[in-house]
């Protein structure tokens, strides 16, 4: 074993002494830090992930429509032409508007996807239903479950829909569509369980006046994530409505996506500051180690080692404690993230709500770990523990080995 790393480990040892205490909590302070940038990046990362997800389900992968937002007449034969494009595993016609919802003088106001009834279950995915199916033949209408909890209404209820035309057209009244519920949808997700009612394109049609024609194609893909396969479908339905608008999943909701980007990079940047203060930590363990050992650092300096062992000792000791940090750091991010939703559970039960969805949107903490972002977090620590360790390393292979022992 080298004289340098044996020396560092004879430090590194208990010894009950107000040395051991201070290296104690310089070691808990890295293993915070480690653990909450690894935990808080994680959390980011599946708040990412879930809102991606829950889109992705919900919404359209890509969706069509004419210039200046115009009708679009002939959505059966273009429905018909983008069909047959290779990964399209899904195309509805749709309309969308915001729409006044009624019940025993509960309204709320929703935007009402009037789509196919037949075609419903390959452009939107709606695996939970916390009630009925997701039925929209006739005049039926399946809303979201907050939707539902405002209004008071269960599977079988019948609410007024009320059209927006009425602030449009002076001149003529429409009246409310008086629609039975067949569903009630629970996405885990409060923007669309309390913004969204799904029905027929029929009803969708006379809530806007329209006898025929709609604002919007919906096509849905086979893997909307992997972006080369995704960019040759955009592509070659660019090629089949040459005129017209096109926009993907990440042109409609890139704010939201670019938001949490940015929340994610801010919230590592201020966080590092706990590890920084760590880092100090360590640099303050040396500068104490150095002035009680410096008689030893005399002696060792008096016998013939050279400036370069004495100063790698105390650089290996300050990254030893950092290399044990953060190995504890990231076990205890991942022992943390493994019990994140039952840690929550059990404050909830004390009466914190940590996570409201109403506040959050989202019915669970996602989370989900890249080992990249774990290795990027490890190696900066360590990188600039080690540079830390070299100012207190740099002032005892300095001392003069006369002056070190006369100070004893």
């Amino acid at each position: 074993m080298p004289f340098s790393l044996f020396l560092a480990l004879k430090y590194l040892k208990p010894k009950r002494s107000f040395t051991s205490v201070v290296t104690l909590i310089s070691i808990i302070g890295v293993v915070l830090g480690v653990a909450i940038i690894i935990i808080v990046r994680a959390v980011m990362t599946g708040f990412g992930d879930m809102w991606k997800e829950k889109i992705l389900d919900f919404k359209p992968h890509i969706t069509i429509t004419a210039p200046g937002h115009a009708v679009i007449n002939d959505e059966e034969n273009i429905c018909r032409r983008l069909a047959m494009i290779p990964g399209v595993t899904g195309v509805s016609p749709g309309l969308e508007t915001r729409v006044m919802v009624e019940n025993r003088r509960k309204v709320v106001a929703p935007i009402v996807l009037g789509t196919d009834p037949k075609r419903v279950s390959s452009v939107m995915k709606v695996d939970h239903m916390a009630a009925g199916t997701l039925n929209l033949e006739g005049d039926a209408v399946v809303l979201g479950i907050d939707i539902a909890d405002s209004l008071g209404v269960t599977v079988g209820d019948e609410i007024f829909v009320y059209s927006p035309m009425n602030l449009v057209s002076k001149d003529e009244v429409y009246l409310p569509e008086r629609l039975e519920v067949t569903g009630i949808f629970d996405s885990g997700q409060r923007d669309f369980d309390s913004g969204f009612i799904l029905t027929s394109l029929a009803v969708a049609r006379d809530l806007m006046g329209m006898t025929s024609g709609v604002y919007s194609i919906h096509l849905k893909v086979e893997d909307p994530q992997n972006m080369k396969r995704f960019n040759a479908v955009v592509d070659q339905v660019r090629t089949l409505a040459p005129y017209f608008r096109v926009q993907t999943w990440q042109e409609v909701d890139s704010q939201l996506f670019n938001a949490i980007a940015v929340e994610k990079n801010m919230m590592v940047i201020l966080l590092m500051f706990i590890t920084v203060v760590a880092i100090f930590c360590v640099t303050n363990t040396l500068i104490v180690l150095t002035v009680q050992k410096t008689d030893e650092i005399g002696l060792l300096k008096a016998l013939g080692f050279s400036s370069r062992q004495v100063m790698a000792a105390f650089v290996l000791h300050g990254w030893i404690q950092c290399l044990v940090g953060t190995a504890l750091g990231i076990g205890a991010a991942y022992l943390i993230l493994n019990n994140l939703q039952n840690l929550v559970d059990l404050l909830a039960r004390f009466g914190v709500q940590v996570f409201p969805k109403d506040v959050y949107g989202l019915s669970r903490i996602p989370w989900r770990v890249i080992p990249r972002e774990v290795l990027d977090v490890s190696v900066s620590v360590i990188f600039f523990c080690t540079i830390a360790s070299f100012l207190p390393a740099w002032r005892a292979a300095r001392m003069n080995p006369v002056d070190a022992l006369r100070k004893e």
